[in-house]
């Protein structure tokens, strides 16, 4: 496994250097450096709301401390539940306990007997980390120009052309959200060994963010720029680089980014009338997941229906994508995408025994990254734990499905494992 990083860092490493060195890079990092001088320097900063502002949030230390702790996958689940209307069978009751008891006992008992004296991790070099995280946004930059070379128009501007957008093309433009998250963790290195200044790792955290905005927003994507949102404000919070407050404001901009793009969609795409609100199209969203959730239910009893098949169908070259085989079971139209919740697929394959496993497990990988995050401050380990809580998150209503945020938390399990097995300081 070493030899393989070392040659992918090697190669990455490389490919930064000589990219870096280009015309065109050096005029867009000259360019960037000025408007940070400027930002840094500029007269009205002294506008801006103080640390202080907004300063009776400091008073909880749950907002304080536990904002981004796993259990905010809980609420968020709750607050899913609670904006729909659609009655829930009783079976599908005691799968949502199951599921809230499983994930609770992996995310917050489990860790507790875990990792409780110092931790020794395996230190990740800044540059190496750089240089994935630069060619990560990099290739997702290609295949941005490509997608829409292909398209043959912006999506943003022509919503059919969304449709047009191949899954081959779009999938490495994905790649970015880690590599923003890795350029972001190794500006919190600077920040933390005082070589850039608060307010310089703060602007390019905004640049990070803006370009994403860019692509995704082009793309008429809301799902990939609300996962740079997230991810950048967990690492801001727990980086020590955003006020309480800043982080309140963001998580509302990030509600009202879903309402609004969910919105301006239906309404181009004729599938609510003009008289619908921004709100009824969030709560219909909401009612119709919830309502497949439950067909998903009653069609799987007790034991699951397609035992490992669903989440196999996530690979390259299936036939049918994970969602699309969904549509297939509960409405036999396998050319339509449907959105399953982070429960739908376990209850598909394994019935009861993968919600258990399947909640259990993604508590205790959340867990344990929260530990390493609280007892070392690692801004690389946050990175991880930052990226894998974004995508639950948002798995509370889309289901963690596409293969490479599978790939993401078998990675992360993978490095909490081996970090588990080098201390041996652990007792049960």
């Amino acid at each position: 496994m070493s030899t393989i990083y070392n040659i992918l860092t090697h190669i990455t490493e490389s490919i930064t250097s000589k990219v870096k060195e280009s015309f065109l890079f050096i005029t867009i990092f000259n360019i960037l450096k000025y408007f940070e001088d400027a930002w840094i320097n500029s007269f009205f900063k002294s506008f801006y709301p103080k640390e202080n502002f907004l300063s009776f949030f400091k008073k909880s230390k749950i907002l304080n401390k536990y904002l981004f702790s796993p259990l905010i996958v809980i609420v968020v689940f709750t607050i899913f539940l609670l904006l729909s209307f659609t009655p829930v069978s009783w079976s599908l009751e005691i799968n949502l306990l199951i599921a809230f008891l499983t994930f609770f006992i992996g995310a917050k008992l489990i860790p507790k007997y875990l990792l409780n004296k110092d931790i020794e991790l395996f230190n990740f070099k800044r540059k190496e980390i750089y240089s994935i995280g630069f060619c990560l946004i990099l290739l997702g930059l290609i295949f941005f120009i490509l997608c829409i070379g292909k398209a043959g128009g912006l999506p943003i501007i022509h919503s059919s052309l969304r449709y047009k957008l191949s899954p081959a093309l779009t999938m490495p433009i994905f790649l970015m959200i880690p590599g923003i998250g890795m350029i972001a963790s190794c500006y919190l290195m600077d920040y933390k060994k005082n070589i850039i200044s608060r307010t310089q790792v703060r602007f390019r955290f905004l640049i990070l963010f803006m370009i994403s905005a860019v692509i995704f927003l082009t793309l008429a994507y809301r799902t990939p720029l609300l996962a740079v949102l997230l991810l950048l404000i967990i690492m801001g919070y727990y980086g020590e680089i955003l006020s309480l407050w800043e982080v309140v404001i963001a998580a509302l901009i990030g509600i009202g980014a879903i309402v609004g793009i969910g919105y301006y969609r239906v309404i181009e795409e004729g599938t609510i009338t003009k008289g619908a609100s921004p709100i009824s199209t969030l709560q219909s969203r909401a009612d119709f997941t919830l309502h497949v959730l439950n067909l998903i239910n009653s069609v799987s009893g007790d034991y699951g229906l397609l035992h490992g098949k669903l989440i196999a169908s996530s690979l390259p070259g299936s036939a049918l994508g994970p969602r699309m085989m969904i549509g297939k079971l509960i409405a036999w139209r396998s050319e339509v995408t449907v959105t399953p919740t982070i429960i739908g697929p376990m209850i598909v394959d394994f019935g009861r025994i993968g919600v258990a496993i399947g909640m259990g497990l993604i508590g205790f990988i959340l867990g344990i990254g929260f530990k390493i995050v609280e007892k070392t401050k690692n801004s690389f380990y946050l990175f991880i734990y930052a990226l894998l809580l974004t995508y639950t998150i948002l798995g509370v209503e889309t289901g963690i499905l596409d293969i490479q945020v599978i790939l993401y938390f078998i990675i992360g399990l993978f490095i909490y494992l081996v970090i588990l097995i080098k201390n041996r300081k652990f007792k049960i």
